[in-house]
């Protein structure tokens, strides 16, 4: 299975969901979500394989997605809107975000990672 971390290795959570991948062996090709952040058509790809509501794809608890005050925002927003905004900037988005080739999953969340994986 091919497996892609999405993370900003300072986070917390990050960190936990490395240590939870590294410590059942599972392999991963690692991405720093700042440095090389999602594309637009890559964050429709991953909504679309996840079922997930796009929001779950913002940062909700980030000083971006606060100083943009996006609560108020999105609503009002069209998804491309929404694509386009989260692919402008990494530390808008979620993390982290596991990919593979039949699932997304966002955030770190042992029994989903759980069910999914093994």
């Amino acid at each position: 299975m091919n497996l892609l971390f999405l993370e900003y290795p300072s986070c917390s959570t990050c960190k936990k969901a490395k240590k939870w991948l590294d410590s059942r062996d599972i392999a991963y090709t690692d991405r720093h979500i700042k440095e090389n952040n999602p594309s637009a058509e890559e964050l429709r790809e991953w909504h679309r394989k996840s079922g997930l509501p796009l929001k779950k794809f913002f940062n909700t608890s980030g000083l971006l997605y606060k100083s943009l005050n996006l609560k108020e925002k999105l609503p009002s927003m069209t998804e491309d809107e929404q694509f386009s905004l989260l692919a402008s900037d990494g530390m808008l988005v979620k993390r982290p975000i596991l990919v593979s080739d039949t699932f997304v999953l966002t955030g770190f969340n042992k029994e989903a990672w759980t069910k999914a994986l093994l």
